[in-house]
């Protein structure tokens, strides 16, 4: 059969691009410091906003998603980029740090609407056999995206040297490029209209009322499963301040710092596409491959995180900003290595975390709750990094708590990996973790 724009596939691919021009510049703004600004702390407040609204409307969100559709929840979401890249385009202009932090309050809001639909997109849209292999092809698209916007970036400041703000020709850029992305957005086929090449359709709940909806959302905190993994998903953006913040925001020069982002986003592509064939792998069982995928990331992000512990005894908050440069050499190497690692490692994470709630249902109601749930607490531990970040904590001190939360996060994964079945629960199954909907009603 040849492609179909209402196939799972193309549905899943046409989200990568989306957000490969939105959230995708996103990344490649935020991941240089501060969103491009040399003083750092408007963008790191702007940040806190960002994520503290990310976490309510990512739990909120699952219920919009499911009454909305994909099309307009994506859409709404997508708009938001374009509003807070321009922000930072006028703070070049005005320094109004006060429209920066508002506009990340309303990203934020976005943010959790965007990534809800995608979750539930890349998740339930796809067979049980090919889930690895469709986040793999969202998040190497996804990530393509900030590694162009790196690209850009590294392009128009390639002579920078000495920290300075990005000019107003690289945000240009960035809100042309996420404007294409909200575009995009109208091309969606609603789900009902989504099928297999052999014409099955996805699994879809009827929307309940408000109120069922919103209590359905409610009982994930009583839901066994989503509470093992909180720890995952506090851990999955908190280190995120720390990397793009401490460790290239404060240790290199504008342009190196582009450079290296090019480098990590890149790191992530061929890591999210590897890891995700290992999780796909139909040799095993599907808990054996569960195991397998847990100890791999164990051991990648304790290798790496112990190599930044020695990397971060180089320097202290009240040492002068680094302004090192990649034409330094055999001295730059270290460095640029372990930021690529700690790419490959949240590649991965996030891969897993997505896999595992793809492993415990097909329906896309459910999901879209799943995925709202795991962006809420993801995003509340962003909020609190970012925080933390921008009050001056010591450069150490971040990274034991990033290193110490991921720790904490195996036992949970590893209690849920051992109980993951062969086969997603079905509607009816789904429904005694959830809620039951008789003729469009919540039931208990």
């Amino acid at each position: 059969m040849g492609f179909r724009w209402n196939s799972p596939l193309a549905q899943v691919i046409a989200v990568g691009f989306i957000c490969f021009c939105c959230p995708g510049m996103f990344n490649a703004l935020n991941s240089m410091g501060g969103g491009g600004q040399v003083d750092s702390k408007v963008g790191q407040n702007a940040n806190v906003a960002l994520y503290t609204c990310f976490a309510i409307f990512g739990l909120l969100a699952g219920a919009i998603h499911n009454k909305l559709g994909p099309k307009w929840t994506i859409l709404i979401g997508c708009a938001t980029y374009v509003l807070y890249a321009g922000s930072l385009l006028c703070y070049n202009h005005t320094q109004n740090g006060a429209f920066t932090i508002a506009a990340g309050g309303i990203l934020g809001c976005g943010a959790g609407m965007l990534w809800t639909a995608q979750g539930a997109i890349m998740m339930a849209y796809p067979r049980e056999n090919d889930k690895g292999k469709f986040i793999g092809y969202f998040w190497a698209i996804f990530n393509a995206g900030a590694v162009l916007g790196s690209v850009i970036a590294f392009i128009i400041n390639k002579d920078v040297v000495v920290a300075k703000n990005l000019d107003d020709t690289t945000y240009i850029a960035f809100i042309t490029i996420m404007a294409i992305g909200t575009l995009i957005a109208l091309s969606l086929a609603p789900p009902s209209s989504v099928t297999h090449s052999n014409g099955d359709r996805i699994q879809i709940q009827k929307f309940p009322t408000w109120t069922g909806e919103l209590i359905a959302v409610m009982k994930l905190f009583l839901d066994w499963r989503m509470i093992v993994l909180i720890p995952m998903f506090l851990s999955s953006n908190w280190f995120y301040s720390y990397q793009f913040s401490t460790v290239n925001g404060y240790f290199f020069s504008t342009r190196t710092q582009s450079l290296n982002n090019i480098f990590y986003w890149f790191s992530q592509i061929g890591g999210s596409w590897t890891f995700a064939r290992i999780l796909d792998y139909q040799g095993v069982n599907r808990k054996t491959r569960s195991l397998w995928g847990l100890m791999i990331i164990t051991t990648c992000f304790v290798a790496t995180w112990i190599g930044g512990i020695f990397f971060q005894k180089g320097y202290k908050i009240t040492d002068p900003k680094g302004n090192h440069d990649y034409t330094e050499g055999a001295s730059y190497v270290g460095p640029l290595f372990l930021y690529i690692f700690y790419g490959l490692n949240d590649a991965a994470w996030q891969t897993y975390c997505y896999w595992l709630m793809g492993a415990l249902s097909n329906d896309v109601t459910v999901l879209s709750r799943y995925a709202g749930f795991y962006k809420c607490i993801q995003s509340c531990g962003a909020a609190i990094a970012w925080r933390i970040n921008a009050v001056g904590t010591p450069f150490m001190t971040e990274l034991i708590i990033c290193f110490a939360l991921l720790v904490a996060s195996i036992p949970g994964a590893l209690f849920l990996s051992m109980r993951i079945k062969d086969h997603s629960d079905e509607p009816e199954e789904a429904n005694n973790h959830d809620m039951k909907y008789v003729d469009g009603k919540a039931e208990a």
